[in-house]
């Protein structure tokens, strides 16, 4: 399970350090991971490989004759990319996917479940704050949001 949030750099040369925290998770799948963008968000996604094939298994099973459901596999499968733990605990992110989700130096990584979100830290911080003025606007007593306590 990937939860939490942390801050990490991006060296030189596209390197991410992954938190060590989330270690164990990319050791059980033999440090084999994928990384796509985030078809909504000015992110990147980063997920162990078991994870991202029960993804794609979903994204290839939607008819692709429906234009939203083509868009999708298109972006997400599209530039997905395989990418190697290195011996030190670090991933080389393809600078494509970088330069699409606007990473420099800082990073903010954020655990959600079945995978990581990777964000520049000055669009995590923006973004931040307008899901946080959002949340005073939510209604919490929504069929959705039953027996959740925050």
């Amino acid at each position: 399970m990937l939860r939490g949030i942390s801050s990490v750099n991006l060296d030189a040369k596209g390197r991410m350090a992954l938190p060590a925290r989330f270690r164990d998770v990319w050791e059980g799948c033999g440090g084999r991971l994928v990384v796509t963008i985030d078809s909504r968000e000015k992110c990147l996604l980063l997920y162990p490989l078991p994870h991202w094939e029960a993804v794609q298994r979903r994204l290839e099973s939607l008819s692709n004759m429906r234009a939203p459901a083509r868009l999708l596999q298109r972006l997400l499968i599209g530039h997905a990319t395989d990418v190697e733990v290195d011996a030190n605990g670090r991933v080389l992110l393809p600078p494509l996917l970088r330069e699409h989700a606007a990473l420099d130096k800082k990073l903010v990584v954020l655990g959600q479940g079945n995978k990581l979100e990777i964000w520049a830290d000055e669009v995590w911080q923006t973004r931040m704050g307008e899901w946080l003025t959002a949340t005073a606007d939510l209604d919490l007593n929504d069929d959705d949001f039953t027996g959740l306590t925050v």
